[in-house]
């Protein structure tokens, strides 16, 4: 009885270490999709490297990063299927983030009927003080919407996957910022 429990074990552990060592397109995209998730710190890194190309103040800056964090962090994925041809594949994936672009587009429609409660010293709008109401509506944001994206991914020349770049449309997708 201890042999074959011992030889129980030695298999599931074999096979354990073998599906941890071979990698799948859908572990690539799990992979990159965990990083969202958990705040990679590349990622962070990357996001404020784009907001520091935005005309935000530090306030809304590090408000709109929050943000971002919380859609990353409740971002749900579901798998749905995994097409290999030779050396590309595609993964198509069901994610759910939250609407940010029809809070955005809510903002936008607010600011054009309500302009004077944004008008800064100069009777202009303060683009400032705008940014800081858009981010507070983003932070109350509750609807989810639900996209499907096609990851393709491509075989290096050692063989292993690498995830192709997104599209913009994919980006937006994945930030809730995409508008059909």
């Amino acid at each position: 009885m201890k042999k074959i429990l011992l030889s129980i074990i030695a298999i599931l552990t074999f096979a354990g270490c073998s599906n941890i060592m071979q990698q799948t397109p859908t572990s690539v995209v799990e992979d990159y999709l965990h990083k969202y998730q958990t705040l990679d710190e590349d990622l962070l890194d990357q996001l404020a490297a784009v907001l520091d190309m935005d005309n935000l103040n530090d306030t809304n800056k590090e408000a709109y990063q929050d943000v971002m964090k919380r859609q990353y962090q409740d971002l749900d994925y579901e798998i749905k299927d995994e097409k290999i041809d030779g050396d590309e594949a595609t993964v198509e994936v069901e994610i759910e983030v939250y609407n940010y672009q029809s809070v955005s587009n809510d903002a936008d429609k607010y600011l054009e009927e309500h302009k004077e409660e944004f008008y800064g010293t100069d009777k202009k709008v303060d683009m400032d003080k705008y940014m800081e109401y858009k981010v507070g509506k983003l932070n109350d944001a509750k609807d989810k919407v639900t996209y499907t994206i096609y990851f393709t991914l491509s075989k290096d020349e050692e063989g292993k996957w690498k995830l192709n770049d997104l599209s913009e449309k994919e980006r937006l997708k994945l930030h809730g910022l995409y508008e059909e």
